[in-house]
């Protein structure tokens, strides 16, 4: 039978909620981050015109190139889609890796 609000609770217990908090503190951060780096990858797919495998492996790229986490420099990328700022060190990178992957070929497009 679960403790009523007055009841004290097992110290057991105590440690399992406290360690479910934290897990699920955890996987609100992964999920968000998860969305921010896809946000990332779609800008990067768009603007670069580079398939989505290749748009993951640039930034994979710039995040090892400049030791930036590779969320911190999704959110970077987001950030100059808003405003158009970019670090200096990230728009090398960036440009360098776009060199790198791309661009893709567009179907139809007069380059084919």
């Amino acid at each position: 039978m679960a403790p009523t609000p007055n009841e004290p609770v097992d110290k057991s217990e105590t440690d399992r909620i406290l360690e479910l908090e934290e897990e699920v503190g955890q996987l609100k951060e992964a999920v968000v981050s998860h969305a921010v780096v896809d946000q990332a990858i779609g800008m990067v797919v768009a603007l670069g015109r580079v398939a989505p495998d290749q748009g993951w492996a640039v930034l994979k790229d710039v995040s090892q190139h400049t030791n930036i986490k590779l969320r911190h420099v999704a959110e970077l990328i987001l950030i100059w889609g808003r405003d158009g700022r970019m670090p200096p060190e990230i728009r090398v990178e960036l440009e360098e890796a776009l060199e790198r992957y791309g661009p893709t070929q567009i179907p139809g497009s007069p380059h084919d």
